[in-house]
C-alpha cells in the first residue's frame, strides 16, 4: 500500500476506517446534570461500542469533553466525576465514587476507583499508580495516594494534600503515637510499597 498512510486502516470503533473514525465521538454529555462545589457536571453516555462500553451504556460525570478523551477505551463509571482541567485518556478507567479533578491526568492503563481522590498535579498512567484506604483517622476519611508529575508521592486526606514527608509531619503533630497516628504511619508504609517514586523522571 505504497503511498498510502497506515492509520487509514488502524480499526476504530467496531469497523469503523480513517478519517470517519477520527471524527466520531464515542460519548456525548447528556441533560442529566448535577451540581459540584459549583461547578455543573453531566451524565455521559456511549454512542459507539468499545473496551466493555456499549453503545447507549450511561457512564459517570465530566464538567466538559476534555475531561475524558473521545480515542481509546477510557472511560468514567456509576458515581465517579472528572472535573476542572482533568484529563482520563488511553484505556484509564475512573469508576465507583472516585473524583479527578484539577490538573490530574489519568491515562495508560490506570484504575482510580472506590472512594479515592485524584487532584492537584496527579499523573496516573498505570495500575499500581493510586493506592487508597478508607475508614481511618479520627473521622474515618479515605486517604488517597498519588504519583504526581515531579515523580513523588502525595497525599490526600480531607483537607490536607502534600507529599509524604509533609504528611507524616502532619500525622505527627495531629496524632502523635496514638492508635490513628499508627494507622496512618502503616498506610504511609504500604503506600510507599504499592507506588514508586520516579524520581529521574520529572515531566
Amino acid at each position: 500500500m505504497h503511498g498510502v498512510h497506515r492509520d487509514l486502516y488502524r480499526p476504530r470503533y467496531g469497523g469503523i476506517y480513517g478519517k470517519e473514525a477520527e471524527e466520531m465521538k464515542k460519548f456525548e454529555l447528556t441533560s442529566e446534570t448535577k451540581v459540584v462545589f459549583g461547578r455543573t457536571l453531566y451524565r455521559i453516555k456511549a454512542l459507539v461500542k468499545f473496551g466493555d462500553v456499549n453503545a447507549g451504556d450511561l457512564g459517570g460525570w465530566i464538567e466538559a469533553e476534555k475531561n475524558l478523551s473521545q480515542s481509546g477505551n477510557a472511560w468514567v463509571y456509576g458515581d465517579a466525576r472528572v472535573y476542572g482541567d482533568a484529563e482520563v485518556s488511553g484505556n484509564a478507567e475512573v469508576s465507583g465514587n472516585a473524583w479527578v479533578y484539577g490538573d490530574a491526568e489519568v491515562s495508560g492503563n490506570a484504575e482510580v476507583y472506590g472512594n479515592a481522590r485524584v487532584y492537584g498535579n496527579a499523573e496516573v498512567c498505570k495500575i499500581g499508580a493510586v493506592f487508597w484506604i478508607g475508614a481511618i483517622g479520627s473521622r474515618n476519611r479515605t486517604t488517597t495516594f498519588f504519583r504526581c508529575k515531579d515523580g513523588k508521592i502525595y497525599v490526600s486526606c480531607g483537607c490536607f494534600f502534600g507529599n509524604l514527608e509533609e504528611f507524616a509531619v502532619k500525622v505527627k503533630q495531629t496524632h502523635g503515637d496514638n492508635e490513628h497516628g499508627r494507622v496512618y504511619m502503616l498506610a504511609i508504609e504500604m503506600a510507599k510499597a504499592r507506588i514508586v517514586e520516579e524520581k529521574n523522571e520529572v515531566h
